[in-house]
């Protein structure tokens, strides 16, 4: 039987379908068929690398049964990046083709993906079609999308449909309608005398530890990366990242030292398969989106159990506790807890080990080739339309063209639904998350309402009028002043840093780059994950992170207690000056107690937590939390080590309030730009009220909620007008932003990392702390008793 296999993706960016389609081919051809391969080929040049967001492509020589079909682009698609063709020419190469090469059957994967199979669904009638779904999808929106194309109509002129797992079946049958036949995907098995091939042996504690997938988010590295780096600090374990480069690696990881981890980037099938085969376990933490488990199959192939997230496509692969062991996604600490557990237990891994051969049986190719065989030819068998009114809507795909009845997309539970009901615990998470997503949806929305009520009460024609009538040059003077504060904050920061850490090696300059990726954060994220990310950037570069890292967010602690002490002075001028708040002192007395508490509980924290309460064996769990939070709470007092120093405390504390100074006459700048004569009263009740309701901001630079506050102040305090009020919040805001992206940029650039890089490190910053090793294992990982 001569075959196309079409794929949508190219062939020099291979990822799990091309894998899946080559393996297929060599199969087929191996069976006696002729089997061709159609797949865009991107050739290694700087052209494709541009086209891939700096990706260069596999350097491969396209084999004698490849037919290109010419570039693609990478587009972010599912949590990853898909490597599409997009041009004409590819969509014409494909179908002449097709038309010209005498196939029996053409073998679509992904026919819904745009753009070569979902032309070729309506152009071709060389031979029956039969599709592969392998994609899992729940997004009403981007499948929607695709509804409303006529991907249904479309994809009635498939005569048979393939689905590599019962997910990727559901994602079909929810969205687009149809019968699907689930065959997974196959693996190669190794000789028999390779398979039976002794392990190595490694004592009890000793792993190693392979990680098979692409440097994105959804296959869950960073997830890995905390793990082990909670325990590598308690055995002898080691890494193998397969995939990622190093710099990929790097840019993920919270210690870019990496200790214990080789990255060895991306290599052919053979090298993959003996770095597998020497490692103990797989690791596949990935966060969804997953439709089948390939890269387990070919774990098992190898003899080696896995540990992967319980997520759909997983969960049908790893028989849990036999093969494999599941945990749940994005859960660092329990990760590290499996991955000890086997770890220290050899002889179960050793089972595992024979349980993942006997398992990757099932998914061989031989068997696997057949089961496609056997729809190839019962695709040849489907009856042709009766009349010619059957003909044409079969042509159009009014009428599916396996002739059978129609079978409408139906709503269905997602393969994820919980099947058990959720314990105590859970419906108490469940309903923490959503009370914390309906404070910010309300939040959103009450930010959206009275700014639209504003806008209707001033008009639009004002505040143009009002923005119009500022003045530029003042603007500029504004945004300089503003753009000088960073460096005084950074200088404030470092001096902070110098008193808490007095060995470590910095420079200014650092400090500076950090500080300003941390207010460019701060800018285009919600939350203030700004802090986050400049102390994860510091704590890199001055030792290791898991050690440094509740130091350096001390010494944030110290510039906060500053900074809360400067918004009590800012906030005494505004009482003074504002009508507002005459009579009320009481505020100013709450706000000078505020930082006092913080700082008598950072303080004596410790001394409170040396207490031993309780002495039976139940509170020993309560000991250790105390242990924890003594070490804490050390290690932030560590940050405020400044204040004992009279020469870094004066520095510290000079340059901060100097920043704020700076910022109090930007404001001030600014108030003459818009001719508004309230002196610098009104210039510190603005700055006063947009630092107090940014203390957890809804959205990226609290957009909006910053107008309401300036609004407020100006209109209710010093009696501004309402557009000139808002047109001074909208230019403000701006200057902030413009400050911290002029000065965001060039730090990020200097530091090597991307505004991605550091939005993940942010997200996954907090260290893992595994609890001590069990009774009768050593650090070394040697038991020493049974």
């Amino acid at each position: 039987m001569r075959i196309a296999l079409v794929s949508p993706y190219s062939w020099t960016y291979p990822g799990g379908v091309a894998r899946h389609i080559e393996a297929l081919g060599r199969e087929l051809r191996e069976q006696g068929h002729d089997a061709r391969v159609l797949a865009p080929f991107d050739p290694p040049d700087s052209l494709a690398t541009r086209l891939h967001r700096g990706a260069p492509p596999q350097d491969r020589t396209p084999p004698e049964w490849l037919v290109p079909l010419g570039r693609t682009v990478g587009i972010p698609a599912n949590g990853g990046v898909s490597n599409l063709a997009i041009s004409p020419a590819s969509i014409r190469r494909l179908q002449q083709a097709l038309d010209t090469g005498g196939y029996d059957v053409i073998h679509l994967h992904e026919p819904h993906a745009p753009l070569l199979g979902w032309n070729t669904l309506m152009s071709c009638t060389a031979a029956p079609m039969v599709g592969t779904f392998h994609c899992y999808s729940t997004n009403d929106l981007t499948n929607g999308i695709g509804v409303a194309a006529g991907a249904r109509r479309r994809l009635n002129r498939l005569v048979e449909r393939i689905a590599v797992s019962d997910a990727a079946a559901w994602t079909g049958q929810r969205y687009y309608g149809g019968r699907y036949r689930v065959i997974p995907n196959g693996v190669d098995l190794l000789d028999p005398e390779h398979v039976q091939h002794p392990r190595p042996e490694r004592p009890a504690g000793a792993m190693k530890i392979a990680f098979v997938g692409q440097a994105v988010e959804r296959k869950g590295l960073p997830i890995l990366l905390r793990a082990f780096d909670a325990l590598r600090e308690q055995l002898p374990v080691e890494l193998v990242v397969i995939g990622p480069d190093e710099a990929e690696v790097q840019r993920m990881a919270l210690d870019e030292r990496m200790e214990g981890v080789r990255v060895l980037g991306r290599v052919d099938d053979d090298t993959k398969h003996r770095e597998l085969a020497d490692c103990d376990v797989l690791c596949a933490p990935s966060l969804g989106g997953e439709s089948f488990g390939m890269v387990l199959t070919e774990a098992f192939a190898q003899g080696v159990p896995v540990v992967a997230s319980d997520i759909v496509g997983y969960r049908d692969v790893v028989d849990h506790g036999r093969d494999g062991v599941l945990v749940p996604p994005g859960d660092a600490l329990a990760l590290a807890h499996a991955l000890r557990d086997l770890a220290l237990r050899p002889a179960r891994r050793r089972t595992m080990s024979e349980a993942a051969a006997r398992a990757a049986r099932k998914y061989a190719w031989p068997r696997i080739a057949q089961r496609v065989m056997a729809v190839y030819e019962d695709a040849q068998t489907a009856p042709e339309p009766a009349t010619r009114v059957e003909r044409v809507q079969m042509r159009r795909g009014l009428k599916p063209a396996d002739g059978r009845p129609a079978v409408p997309a139906r709503r269905m539970p997602r393969p994820d639904a919980p099947t058990e009901p959720p314990t105590r615990g859970e419906r108490s998470q469940r309903r923490r998350r959503l009370a914390r997503k309906g404070l910010v949806g309300a939040g959103v929305l009450a930010t959206v309402g009275l700014g639209a009520v504003a806008l209707e009460r001033i008009g639009l024609e004002s505040i143009a009028t009002s923005l119009v009538r500022s003045s530029p040059l003042w603007v500029l003077f504004a945004l300089a002043v503003m753009a000088s504060s960073m460096a005084f904050r950074a200088i404030s920061w470092h001096a902070v840093l110098r008193a808490a850490i007095p060995e470590a090696a910095m420079t200014r300059m650092e400090t500076f780059r950090a500080t300003a990726i941390g207010v460019m954060m701060s800018a285009t994220l919600p939350a203030r994950l700004g802090e986050p990310s400049r102390a994860i950037i510091m704590a890199r570069r001055i030792g290791r992170p898991r050690e440094r890292l509740p130091v350096v967010v001390g010494t944030l602690v110290s510039q906060t207690l500053i900074n809360v002490f400067a918004l009590i002075l800012l906030g005494a001028v505004m009482i003074s000056s504002i009508r507002l708040f005459r009579g009320h002192d009481g505020a100013l007395v709450t706000l000078a107690i505020a930082p006092a508490a913080i700082l008598l509980v950072v303080l004596f924290g410790p001394v409170l937590l040396r207490l031993r309460w309780g002495s039976s064996d139940r509170s020993g769990r309560l000991h250790r939390v105390q242990t924890k939070l003594r070490e804490l709470f050390q290690s932030l007092r560590a940050g405020l080590r400044v204040f004992r120093s009279p020469r870094l405390g004066s520095v510290a504390i000079g340059a901060q309030l100097f920043a704020w100074v700076l910022q109090w006459v930007s404001c001030f700048l600014l108030l003459r730009a818009f001719g508004i004569d309230e002196g610098l009263g009104a210039a510190a009740a603005v700055l006063f009220a947009v630092n107090v309701t940014a203390v957890l901001p809804l959205t990226p630079s609290n957009l909006g909620v910053f107008q309401a506050a300036c609004v407020t102040v100006l209109v209710s305090g010093y009696g501004v007008s309402y557009a000139d009020a808002l047109g001074y919040g909208i230019v403000l805001q701006a200057v902030e932003i413009a400050t911290a992206l002029a000065l965001g940029m060039p730090a990020m650039l200097g530091e090597g990392v991307t505004w991605r890089d550091i939005k993940t490190r942010a997200l996954h910053a907090t260290p893992v702390d595994l609890p001590p090793l069990p009774k009768g294992v050593q650090a070394g990982g040697v038991e020493t008793e049974a």
